[in-house]
């Protein structure tokens, strides 16, 4: 293996690389930034010509440049160049000696002794010679050549082995077979809006382990363990693209249902339940409105007032302060899943264990793929066309009899026909239905065929 090569850059040419790609601080497996502690300080010493040890990087063979350490230094000379970043009351030595560019009386360059504070400036508040001096400052890097994915995950370890990285940062070095795709859904809105983390959480490595969990406790519950690196290490190893398919698109649905007033159900320890949850109300055919219902009357009535088989409120639950321990969480999926049941029965909507995703496609011959992402908006026009076809008080209102429409919303959508007219004519003639939904679905697919061969 070849020795590392070095070499420096001005800051200018450094920073530029970073905006334009060249230099990655976004390595697959490499721990969120975290400047804010160290800005300060690192612009004095810039200013002051002081020393800032070697950044580390990784050159892939394409001739992308990774960080490996150093992250956090670079997001700091960032935001200080590029993030409109004032410079804090609590920064020391503020003052910055420099020469100053000035013109004497026969219009002859002359550089006098000037100081400048720095406290509360951004970049753009700097005068012109600082600003130089800080573009031209030169940094030091240290480049590994030839590296692949897995290399880069190892000098992260390697070169993180001196440093405070917690459990999570440590841990998310295990999971480079999927560490970019975290990376991505992070930048989701329901990570950036529709939750409660702080900003020390997204440092501290706390949201890329609720993705994992989530995806654990979602598909491979059997496996569940509470140790981070174990977690992180088998979901590397068993997980697979489409695991990953299905969260991100539970999460877009959750964007648009998520509000303010229920957001704080998804902090940092409870979060990875309620996806969990919600994955398994997506497989119930009822619109996603239904579960910010259901979030709001947890918050307001069922989480202070209802209890398990053990008389625990949900918040009790725990074993040895431990709220990560496999029983604990059975039993609380087990009380929410409980809840949520009732609370969609009461509603009027059919939360039995039939896989309507499954019945559609046994019944239409379609996969999945091509109406699971609009199953939402199916429910919706479903629910707008029975409100303009079907009598209050009909018996095909019934929520048995549900799966069957839903199944005939779909398939008009697959044949592109038109069911208003026909579902009025249905419905002036029908009022009832077979309890076997597939008998139920064959006879009104056989009846709407029949009405459309009479009207064509």
């Amino acid at each position: 293996m070849a020795r590392p090569r070095k070499q420096t850059y001005p800051l200018e040419t450094y920073l530029n690389g970073n905006k334009d790609g060249d230099i990655s601080n976004n390595a697959d497996t490499q721990r969120k930034p975290a400047w804010k502690a160290i800005i300060n300080g690192l612009i004095v010493t810039i200013l002051t010509d002081d020393y800032i040890p070697p950044i580390i990087l990784a050159e892939e063979d394409n001739s992308q440049l990774d960080i490996v350490d150093g992250g956090s230094r670079t997001a700091a000379f960032m935001m200080y160049r590029y993030g409109n970043y004032k410079i804090t009351s609590s920064v020391e030595n503020s003052l910055i000696s420099y020469k100053k560019k000035v013109k004497d009386e026969n219009g002859n360059i002359i550089w006098e002794d000037a100081t400048f504070d720095i406290k509360g400036k951004t970049y753009d508040q700097l005068p012109e010679e600082l600003k130089k001096k800080f573009n031209a400052y030169q940094i030091e890097t240290v480049i590994h050549e030839n590296c692949d994915k897995n290399r880069i995950a190892t000098y992260i370890k390697r070169y993180n082995e001196h440093s405070s990285m917690n459990t999570n940062q440590k841990a998310f070095t295990y999971i480079d077979k999927f560490a970019n795709r975290i990376r991505k859904m992070m930048d989701s809105r329901f990570f950036l809006e529709c939750n409660v983390y702080s900003d020390n959480d997204n440092e501290k490595g706390v949201v890329e382990r609720i993705i994992v969990e989530t995806i654990m406790c979602m598909n491979h519950f059997e496996a569940w363990t509470k140790e981070a690196k174990r977690l992180f290490k088998y979901i590397n190893d068993n997980a697979t693209e489409n695991e990953f398919d299905i969260l991100e698109k539970n999460l877009h649905r959750l964007e648009n249902i998520i509000t303010d007033d229920i957001k704080d159900i998804f902090n940092k320890k409870d979060s990875f339940i309620f996806l969990t949850v919600f994955d398994r109300f997506t497989k119930l055919g009822v619109s996603d409105t239904k579960f910010a219902d259901f979030l709001r009357e947890f918050k307001t009535n069922y989480r202070g007032n209802r209890r398990n088989r053990n008389g625990l409120i949900f918040d009790e639950i725990k074993q040895s302060s431990s709220t990560k321990a496999k029983q604990v969480i059975t039993d609380k999926l087990e009380l929410i899943d409980a809840l949520m049941n009732e609370f969609l029965d009461n509603a009027g909507e059919d939360c039995s264990s039939v896989n309507v995703e499954k019945f559609i496609v046994e019944n239409l011959d379609i996969d999945v793929d091509e109406f699971s992402d609009d199953l939402e908006d199916y429910n919706d026009t479903l629910d707008k066309l029975l409100d303009n076809t079907v009598k209050i008080g009909s018996k095909l209102l019934d929520k048995q009899n549900r799966l069957s429409l839903l199944a005939m919303m779909i398939y008009s959508y697959k044949e592109d026909k038109d069911l208003d007219k026909w579902m009025a004519d249905y419905a002036s003639k029908n009022n009832t239905y077979f309890v076997d939904q597939k008998r139920n679905f064959l006879h009104m697919k056989n009846d709407f065929e029949q009405y459309i061969k009479k009207c064509a």
